[in-house]
């Protein structure tokens, strides 16, 4: 019964999808739950954000291929696509192949996964056992079994709340009608909602930086939009990125036009910013927070929270699976991401062996093996789902081989500094799935840099930080 049972594989987004190719490409049937009406939900929610990887790197290798054959044109390799146009060139046309359609469910929402007759306790029979995968649509719960799982259902829709110790503050969920989380439109759709408006971002990545830069597009057009930038570390130079030794440029672009924003004046930035609570006060909101120690209040018509995100386990609760306590990924990936120690660092290519968990045949795949993690490329997790599908096939040789290169990123520099004595690295969440080139400051000053290794045109030091971590040291 095993043999003829499909591979259920849970979000259709980027990761998901190609794992769907990849499952396709070896001839197992896969069964793809995605919980949005649409593929691609989750990247359609910031369809509106151009990405920092060229095409080249947003299409995956088993995908192509099967798109090759339909005929597909696919988009310049060098173009810098924006996530609705990735969902609308890429793929859209990916899941109306008859080699995938027939297995989407859309609308599909997965609500519980766990073995046939066994409770998270019981071993008897267990790894025989196949997969029972619930969820609910339109018409009611149902439920499928399965060979093999993939989670590929992302971190979209876990947005971490305000509050610095990972909890939502007083008064967050009363005021969340003025609240975004995420990437919002405000040139666009959701424009009415900022222009004109004290605007309150928090947060201290990419996402920050887009949407501050709107914002300023948008202050340009309605001159009365007032923009406060609020950080929770202490200097701003570690989200400013690598600017022109940056491989891709559009991040590096990114971070020079934020500290050119700072300079000018057009931001004001609040560093050391902690929010202790918030009340609706009228149409405003009233924010009590603490700014470099220091009692603070602040009114504002709107806050984005661009905080990061984090895994939904809720559904795997009668899976066994092994995550690092802290930063929620599997244990033999987490040093490799753990931002304690890599703030923007470079993830060396992985596969099933980082991925495994005590739960054969079940696997977490894409920016949600990541955990809390800030950052992930999509290559990345297409190169995760060659090698997890390769081991469901039972090709143990493939599954174990490195086939992809990344870019090489320099988003530290020791160039880019604003008021602080020395320059860090960037960190938090970037509206593409993207990593980061970094090692820690002392490790780079011994190998002759200044600040981050991989900012400072020194390639022996790049190459010594990424042999470093793809040996599993912490820097």
């Amino acid at each position: 019964m095993m043999a003829v049972l499909p591979v259920a594989v849970i979000g259709a987004g980027p990761v998901g999808l190609a794992a769907a190719a990849h499952l396709v490409e070896r001839g197992i049937r896969p069964v793809i739950f995605e919980r949005g009406e649409s593929v691609g939900a989750a990247l359609l929610e910031w369809g509106h954000v151009r990405v920092f990887s060229p095409w080249e790197y947003n299409v995956d290798a088993a995908a192509r291929a099967l798109l090759d054959r339909s005929g597909w044109k696919a988009p310049d390799s060098r173009g810098l696509p924006t996530g609705g146009e990735i969902v609308r060139d890429y793929l859209a046309p990916l899941a109306s192949l008859p080699e995938i359609a027939p297995s989407l469910k859309l609308g599909a929402t997965v609500t519980a996964v766990t073995r046939q007759g066994h409770d998270k306790v019981s071993n008897d029979g267990r790894k025989h056992s196949p997969f029972v995968v619930r969820y609910e649509d339109a018409s009611g719960e149902h439920r499928v079994l399965a060979r093999a799982v993939i989670d590929a259902s992302g971190t979209w829709w876990r947005p971490n709340p305000i509050g610095v110790d990972g909890l939502a503050v007083p008064g967050e969920g009363k005021a969340s009608g003025r609240i975004a989380y995420g990437i919002p439109d405000v040139i666009g759709k959701a424009r009415r909602d900022y222009a004109g408006k004290r605007i309150l971002v928090i947060g201290g990545g990419h996402s920050a930086i887009n949407v501050a830069l709107a914002l300023m597009e948008l202050q340009g057009e309605a001159p009365g939009t007032e923009i406060f930038w609020a950080l929770r570390h202490s200097s701003v130079e570690r989200l400013l990125g690598g600017g022109l030794n940056d491989q891709l440029p559009e991040r590096g672009a990114l971070g020079l036009a934020a500290k050119q924003a700072m300079e000018d004046g057009r931001l004001n930035m609040l560093t050391s910013f902690a929010v202790d609570r918030i009340d609706m006060n009228g149409d405003s909101l009233a924010v009590y927070a603490m700014l470099a120690g220091k009692p603070l209040d602040l009114a504002v018509d709107r806050i984005v929270v661009t905080t990061g995100f984090r895994p939904d386990l809720s559904f795997l609760s009668e899976i066994r699976i092994a995550l690092d306590p802290a930063v929620e990924a599997p244990p033999a990936l987490a040093p490799l991401i753990d931002p304690n120690f890599h703030s923007c660092g470079t993830v060396p290519p992985h596969g099933i062996e980082e991925l495994r968990h005590p739960e054969p045949g079940f696997a977490i795949v894409g920016s949600k093996s990541y955990g809390r993690a800030p950052t992930f490329l999509m290559v990345t997790g297409y190169e995760q789902v060659r090698s997890v599908v390769a081991d469901i096939a039972g090709d143990s040789e493939a599954a174990r081989e490195v086939r992809l290169v990344l870019p090489e990123t320099g988003v530290c520099s020791a160039d880019v500094v604003i008021g602080a004595e020395t320059a860090g690295c960037c960190g938090g969440p970037a509206p593409a799935e993207v990593d980061a080139c970094c090692v820690k400051d002392a490790d780079a000053k011994a190998q002759g840099a200044s600040g981050c290794g991989c900012g400072t045109g020194n390639p022996a030091a790049r190459t010594e930080a990424r042999e470093r971590m793809a040996a599993g040291s912490d820097a």
